[in-house]
Parts: structure tokens; C-alpha cells; sequence
């Protein structure tokens, strides 16, 4: 620990009004003080405002002016799945400043280095990697600190995405595009390693950074959790997955909190026109949000269940079906579902659309019945992706109607098929675990023992147990 500059920086968030808040609190935000919560509700909740960091978990209300007792989420009904289980999806539109997830690792992989004096405000700028969220949650967190950021992420990446980042950087210098899109990870740590070779960028590489998946352990794992059990109540519902898109794999982590208290199987997405781990693919994709042709490091691989792979033609087309006034009349006039749950639609982005995709095909393949449950999340929703309507439309050259709306809900959600999916033998897992060897050991340079010391579950609940452990630094660090 530098103690020198945790003081300086102690010191010069003081100066800005900024209190850090505790895991715990973003575990539980009803703990957070009165006081803080008053100030909290004249606040808007995209504001550059040093407040908003307690707006930082799942338990925002829609109208941001006071906590849920339980994180906002949507019960996905057999006449929309087509399947008995209940799919509970929780939103992650209502986080603040990005409308989605993201802010949330951000801000617990920057907490550590804030509290051990790693990151020098006067000196440093943190370098946030991305395929899109991530790397604007950190801008925003790097942005309320008062400190200096840069974000990288694909030049193919969504409209939306670069529209935020270009009214939230100092400067647009601080937008480095790599090339490709969502499938191609591997040129955005190209240019990580060059920016790395100034001691003045600190990479907070998500994919390797093991805080991300301490933070979605003991904060979304928890959340998601109390969402459980107040859909059970006194019922015999029976938690039997958790379904996440791998993306950093950060997410994921919340998989192990819910294995260890609720005794769920965990179920990773990803896109089957780049299936990584299902078959050592390789690709490109439309399923923006879960970058792949790499095993993430903080994948806890040998904690794994299940491999489910999901068609970008799948999530465009209905992304389509779902945000357009004839999706929309379709799925109400002709299908009858109710309009409360058509006009909640929206609150799904791309990967989350997958998710729950990927939660119908288990369901399925499991013939789950009505006293079985499926937890997953929605990271992100619609508004991210507005800009990919019009060219998904482009593929019906002008007849996209109620007949071809028809024609998408009956082949990717009603018919849905069980195939390119896999439940995890011992052997699966050490196939998926030893193809992260070559981006990581001999790409990026991380020792084999710290590679392989991945396998064994100790080493995981060690970064757990450390997260929640910060609380009282980050006490100390706010006294100084």
C-alpha cells in the first residue's frame, strides 16, 4: 500500500464532496445513511455527481427517487416462453449514469486501487477495454471521480455507444476504436499493450481483472438472490439455473454466489456464429455485449455447468419484433399477450435477449415444470441498440409485416430448438479451461501457476471474501 497517495487522494475527494460507498451498501443500498439517501433524491440519475455512486446496484426504483425492497425484474410467462419454468430476468437498465450493469464492475475494479494507493489521480488515467458497457461505466466512474479516463472498445460497436462516450471524454482523443466488432477482443489488447508501454495508463482490463468477478459475486450474487426468494415466498419453487452471457465473464461470478446459497447450476451464453466454447470456435456476431474467440480469465471455468450457444439471427430479429409498432401489435392482437408485458420488451438489449433465449432451451432440454425456476439478467436494454432496427429491417427489403413477425416469433422463441448446447463433463470444463492458455499465458504473459492455480474453488472464494473485507478500508479511507 502507498500510504502517501492514499491520503493525497483521500484528500483530494474531500475536496469534491466525494464518499465512497461500501460493498456492503451496494450489497444492501436500505443501509446506506438517511442522510445520504435525503441528498440523494434531488439528485438526477445521470448527473456528473459524486452521489450517484450509491445509485450503484440493482435496487434503483423506475422513477430513481428511492430504493426497491427487491431489484426491479420481469417474470417471463409460459405464454410468451412457451415452456412451464419461471424465468425471472433482472433489469440492469436502472443503473445510473449508463443504464446498465457495467458501472458496477467498474467501480469494483477501481475501489482496490483507489484504497492500496495504486492509481495516482495526479498522475494516472485509467484505461477502461471494452466492447461497449464497460468501458462506459468506467468513463462515468473515471468522470465523477475527477479522473483522468480512456475508453476502448470496437469501431463496429453500436451507435448509441459511441454517442455517450463522445459527451462524457475530456476528449475525443480519449475514444481509441479498434478494429472489428463485438468477436474481436483480441485487437482491443493490442492496443492495451500499447498503451501500456506509458507507465501513465493503468489497464483495468475486465476480462482479466479478478475484481470484476468479486464484485458480481458479492453484489449481484446477493441481489439476484432476495429476487429469488421473493418470488418464492412460501411457494415450492425451486431454483435449478442461473443463465449468463460470458462476456468479461464478470457476470457469471454471481453464479457462484447463488450455487453456494441456493444450489443453482450455472448456464454460460454465447453466440453460436463464434462458438468458443462449445466447440473451440471461432466467428463474428451481432450479440453485442459478450465479446468472445477467448476464455476470460476470471472465468471460473471448473465452476461451470452447462454451454448454451444462441444465433445473432435470433436476438436481431426479435430485437426487431420487439421495439418496432408491428412487433409490438403482433405479439398483442395476434397473440394475445398482455401489453404490460409487451411494453416491458424493451428493457432487453441484445445479450439479454440471449440470455433468456438460452433460459427457454434449458428449460426444454430439462423439461423444467412450473415449480422450477431460471434466474438471468437483462445487463442492458433496447435504447442501446436503436440503431442496429433499421439494419436488421434492411434484410426484408421493405416487407418486414405482421406475416414476417409471424415467421420470427414462430423459428427463434415459439420453436426454439434444443441443439448446439452441452452439459459440462469433467473433461468439457478442462477442454474450456486449457484453451484459455494461449491468450493468456502465451499472448498476454500471465505465469502458468497463476493460470493454473485458476482450477481450484479457494482461490475464488479468496477474491470474494477479500471484496466484502474492503468495507472497512473504504470506512477508513472516507475518515481520513
Amino acid at each position: 500500500m502507498n500510504e502517501t497517495i492514499v491520503i493525497k487522494t483521500s484528500e483530494y475527494f474531500k475536496k469534491k464532496g466525494i464518499i465512497l460507498p461500501k460493498i456492503s451498501e451496494l450489497c444492501n443500498p436500505h443501509s446506506i445513511k438517511e442522510n445520504i439517501v435525503k441528498k440523494l433524491n434531488k439528485v438526477d440519475k445521470n448527473a456528473v455527481d459524486p452521489l450517484n455512486l450509491f445509485r450503484v446496484h440493482w435496487f434503483n426504483n423506475r422513477d430513481h427517487n428511492d430504493f426497491s425492497k427487491i431489484p426491479d425484474h420481469i417474470i417471463l410467462p409460459s405464454e410468451f416462453t412457451g415452456v412451464e419454468a419461471k424465468i425471472i430476468v433482472n433489469i440492469g437498465r436502472l443503473f445510473p449514469l449508463i443504464t446498465a450493469h457495467k458501472v458496477l464492475a467498474a467501480y469494483g475494479c477501481l475501489l482496490p486501487r483507489i484504497l492500496n494507493g495504486d492509481f495516482d489521480y495526479s498522475k494516472h488515467k485509467a484505461v477502461w477495454p471494452s466492447t461497449g458497457n464497460y468501458c462506459r461505466g468506467g468513463v462515468a466512474i473515471s468522470r465523477i471521480l475527477g479522473l483522468k479516463s480512456v475508453a476502448i472498445l470496437p469501431e463496429g460497436m453500436s451507435k448509441e455507444r459511441f454517442d455517450w462516450l463522445e459527451k462524457w471524454v475530456d476528449d475525443p482523443k480519449d475514444i481509441i476504436k479498434t478494429p472489428g466488432t463485438e468477436s474481436n477482443v483480441k485487437e482491443i489488447y493490442d492496443a492495451c499493450n500499447e498503451l501500456k508501454k506509458d507507465e501513465k495508463n493503468d489497464i483495468i482490463n475486465q476480462f482479466s481483472e479478478y475484481y470484476n468477478y468479486a464484485i458480481h459475486r458479492a453484489v449481484t450474487g446477493p441481489s439476484l438472490e432476495k429476487t429469488f426468494l421473493e418470488v418464492k415466498k412460501d411457494s415450492n419453487l425451486k431454483p435449478r439455473f442461473y443463465v449468463s452471457a460470458s462476456g468479461s465473464s464478470g457476470t457469471l461470478a454471481a453464479g457462484d454466489y447463488l450455487k453456494d446459497s441456493l444450489g443453482t447450476l450455472t448456464a454460460v451464453v454465447e453466440a453460436l456464429e463464434c462458438p468458443t466454447l462449445l466447440k473451440n470456435g471461432y466467428g463474428e456476431h451481432n450479440i453485442q455485449g459478450i465479446g468472445d474467440k477467448h476464455v476470460p480469465l476470471i472465468h471460473n471455468v471448473m465452476n461451470t455447468d452447462f454451454v448454451v450457444d444462441i444465433s445473432d439471427k435470433a436476438t436481431d430479429n426479435l430485437n426487431l419484433v420487439f421495439n418496432t409498432k408491428i412487433g409490438k401489435e403482433y405479439l398483442i392482437k395476434k397473440l394475445g399477450l398482455e401489453s404490460s408485458l409487451v411494453n416491458k420488451l424493451p428493457e432487453f438489449g441484445f445479450s439479454s435477449i440471449a440470455n433468456i433465449l438460452a433460459s427457454i432451451k434449458l428449460a426444454k432440454h430439462m423439461n423444467l415444470g412450473k415449480e422450477d425456476a431460471i434466474i438471468t439478467v437483462a445487463t442492458d436494454g433496447a435504447d442501446l441498440y436503436l440503431s442496429e432496427l433499421e439494419k436488421t429491417k434492411k434484410n426484408f427489403q421493405g416487407t418486414f409485416d405482421e406475416s414476417a413477425c409471424s415467421n420470427i416469433y414462430k423459428k427463434y422463441l415459439k420453436e426454439i430448438d434444443i441443439d448446439n448446447m452441452i452439459e459440462l463433463s469433467q473433461s468439457d470444463k478442462e477442454r474450456i479451461f486449457n484453451l484459455g492458455y494461449y491468450t493468456w499465458v502465451e499472448q498476454q504473459g500471465i505465469s502458468l501457476g497463476d493460470f493454473e492455480k485458476r482450477k481450484d474453488q479457494k482461490f475464488w472464494l479468496d477474491h470474494y471474501n477479500h471484496m466484502i473485507s474492503l468495507d472497512d478500508r473504504v470506512e477508513k479511507f472516507n475518515a481520513i
